[in-house]
């Protein structure tokens, strides 16, 4: 029975992998015993998704997540109390742009959270991928990007009416700030890259 069971695990094991990987870390990472105020923070289990996802290989972000060593220790020592999980450097290019973006986030923070100002700078990190920006991140799906935006940047969130994917909107506002306007179109709706700016964002598009 014991080794029936053994082999039903390996089963779904091998059939994503991936998905294991970071489910079993996430679950790890909860358990371990936060302070009553990071346990109930609703940031911590989207940084959960986050990391899970970083050990596994999933995302660009530098090896402390785009933070200064300090905040990485900071990170551990109230959210994730115990050992830090092994995380390689990702694919994470050299964005000159970085400090605008942070400062761009933390404009827009919610100022409940220490967290949130690292989440800006996770975030900006982030937009220095080629794919999605949840992709980028190593979340697990867009759902948990726009959950992570809505609860560290609300009243950025709320600016996202039509649904625009999260990397696109973020410049847009980066640029608006700086008073540049670089689409040549009009409206959204009546530009030709409308699907590069609005619509799902899944593996394969």
């Amino acid at each position: 029975m014991r080794g029936q069971r053994q082999g039903v695990a390996q089963m779904r094991s091998s059939l994503n992998p991936a998905c294991d990987c970071r489910a079993s870390l996430v679950a790890e990472l909860m358990r371990r015993p936060a302070a009553a105020e990071y346990a109930t923070d609703p940031l911590r289990p989207l940084l959960a998704s986050l990391i899970a996802g970083r050990a596994c290989g999933a995302g660009v972000l530098p090896t402390r997540l785009g933070l200064e060593p300090p905040d990485f220790t900071a990170l551990w020592d109230h959210y994730f109390p115990g050992p830090p999980l092994s995380l390689e450097a990702g694919r994470c290019q050299d964005l000159p742009e970085l400090d605008d973006l942070i400062d761009l986030l933390l404009s827009y923070r919610a100022g409940k959270s220490q967290a949130e100002g690292w989440v800006a700078r996770l975030v900006a990190h982030g937009c220095a991928g080629r794919d999605h920006l949840w992709q980028d991140l190593g979340l697990a799906d867009r759902n948990e990007l726009s959950l992570l935006m809505e609860t560290a940047f609300p009243s950025l969130a709320a600016l996202n009416r039509s649904d625009m994917k999260w990397k696109k909107l973020i410049y847009r506002h980066y640029c608006q700030r700086d008073g540049l306007y670089l689409c040549p179109a009009p409206s959204c709706g009546a530009c030709a890259d409308y699907a590069l700016c609005f619509g799902p964002e899944d593996q394969n598009t």
